[in-house]
């Protein structure tokens, strides 16, 4: 029993970190380690329950070992779960924050977010963009779901200034060389994506 009453400690130790990375609004490194070592846990406990089930095969009701073991198990797995998930949500609201542009995200100056994500959480992130963009593009012509809505426009076009270089831009009234410290006035539908993601600003 003694045994028994450390299964979970390691995945209340994942539980913890997503609590900290909540309550300071941070994404906290990917625990790699952790999380495997919770997985062959898992392995360990799932070869124990089936040695239970065998051992006990003749018996009217199962041990109650089997029990606990049963439910550290799940309970590993709804952990499991809850980190990825929180971790997924955070990184979602972050891509949607930069206009559901992913280059911010993944790009060499971004690297403080890029160093915090495990491979498979930058696999998600391109299907995930790959995704917004394919259904983006069925109806781009009426409605750029990417534009925000909390703060809605009240003039179609915008001055802007260039705070940092962001290249050609094509936009409806033609090519567009975005320097910085140039100001323009634009169809704001056209370089919303660039005051979100910082390249200029509203003046």
């Amino acid at each position: 029993m003694s045994d028994a009453r450390q299964f979970g400690e390691l995945a209340t130790q994942l539980v913890m970190e997503s609590r900290r990375s909540t309550q300071t609004d941070t994404l906290l490194k990917y625990n790699d380690s952790l999380v495997r070592s919770i997985i062959r846990e898992q392995r360990d406990l799932e070869k124990v329950a089936v040695a239970h089930v065998l051992a006990s095969a003749a018996l009217p009701n199962p041990p109650p070992a089997l029990m606990i073991i049963q439910t550290a198990i799940a309970r590993n797995k709804r952990c499991l779960l809850a980190y990825h998930h929180h971790r997924i949500s955070f990184l979602a609201t972050l891509y949607w924050s930069l206009g559901a542009s992913l280059p911010p995200l993944l790009s060499a100056e971004s690297t403080s977010i890029r160093a915090k994500l495990s491979p498979h959480e930058v696999d998600y992130l391109r299907s995930y963009h790959a995704s917004v963009m394919s259904f983006r593009a069925e109806f781009s012509q009426e409605l750029d779901i990417t534009a925000s809505i909390t703060q809605p426009p009240k003039d179609l076009h915008v001055l802007v200034h260039v705070v940092r270089d962001c290249g050609v831009i094509q936009t409806e009234s033609g090519s567009i060389d975005f320097r910085m410290g140039r100001r323009f006035m634009v169809r704001r539908s056209d370089i919303e994506h660039l005051i979100v993601q910082g390249y200029l600003e509203e003046v």
